[in-house]
């Protein structure tokens, strides 16, 4: 998933109940050069909001790798 940052907890709603239990869902920029830390403009509120609705979401296991931008690797149960 690598689209518009604001809408990302929309497309994970959308694309999550596509995946087949075992299925990988791969999202890019999840870290946004580090500026989820401390969000100041829209794009990285939105960021980091994602980031908290994923980390809670029971229908998957996730790991973020702190590799170029960030990207979350979410598995599907």
């Amino acid at each position: 998933m690598d689209a518009d940052k604001v809408n990302y907890i929309n497309y994970w709603e959308l694309c999550l109940p596509k995946i087949r239990s075992g299925g990988l869902l791969v999202i890019d920029n999840v870290l946004w050069s580090g500026s989820v830390l401390n969000p100041e403009d829209e794009t990285e509120r939105a960021i980091d909001e994602f980031n908290k609705h994923v980390y809670s979401d029971k229908r998957v296991e996730v790991v973020m790798l702190p590799i170029r931008d960030g990207v979350t690797l979410a598995w599907k149960f």
